[in-house]
């Protein structure tokens, strides 16, 4: 598969990028995508939730009242989970949600991620660009260039560029990401996926491993 590679003014140029059919042509493989983006967003959290049970609430521990002749029913102390402010019961603790994930399903959701993407055209490749200084206006001029202002876009660099970073943090529903932090969860939740044209190669070559 062959792609024109665009400037940042959105033209295409004379030069095109042929995607390895390993990476960008393979049959998806829909429940390895499913096991990766579940592992991402269990990943995320933190897993801090806890609500108090009976013995960690402050409070007396005496008997409420008597145990027989009051007509009502048996009650023992304030903490009981029946009575407002005691302990709960099988509440929320703290624990690790994450789970693992063998490398090489990882590997083939992100391939059948970006094998999606390129099935459906969403995949473009701009040439290799850097900002001077840190412009959220220039990184929103890019992105009315292709087209792609009203829609979610992942931006791929082939490594960490502070000033580019900077520029699109604060723009809703765009995402800069680098070749070897590319993720299934990213790719699937983008509309369009745009490759720096060096960090194709980095992408073929980290995924190819496998």
């Amino acid at each position: 598969m062959e792609v024109a590679v665009l400037n940042n003014s959105g033209k295409s140029t004379s030069k095109k990028v042929t995607l390895s059919a390993d990476v960008f042509g393979i049959e998806p493989n829909d429940h390895a995508i499913y096991l990766d983006v579940k592992s991402f967003l269990a990943n995320q959290r933190q897993g801090t939730h806890k609500s108090k049970q009976r013995n960690e609430i402050s409070g007396s521990s005496k008997k409420l009242k008597k145990q027989k002749g009051t007509g009502g029913a048996r009650a023992g102390n304030i903490k009981n989970p029946q009575f407002k402010g005691g302990g709960r019961v099988f509440g929320p603790t703290p624990r690790d949600y994450s789970f693992k994930l063998n490398k090489k399903v990882k590997d083939l959701a992100r391939k059948s991620a970006l094998s999606y993407k390129a099935k459906d055209n969403s995949i473009a490749i701009l040439e290799d660009f850097s900002f001077e200084s840190p412009k959220t206006k220039q990184f929103l001029s890019l992105l009315n260039a292709l087209s792609l202002s009203d829609k979610k876009t992942l931006l791929v660099l082939p490594e960490v560029n502070k000033n580019i970073v900077l520029s699109g943090r604060n723009i809703q529903n765009t995402k800069v990401t680098t070749a070897d932090q590319i993720n299934t969860y990213d790719v699937m939740n983008a509309d369009n996926v745009i490759f720096v044209e060096s960090s194709v190669t980095k992408v073929e070559n980290l995924l190819n491993k496998a």
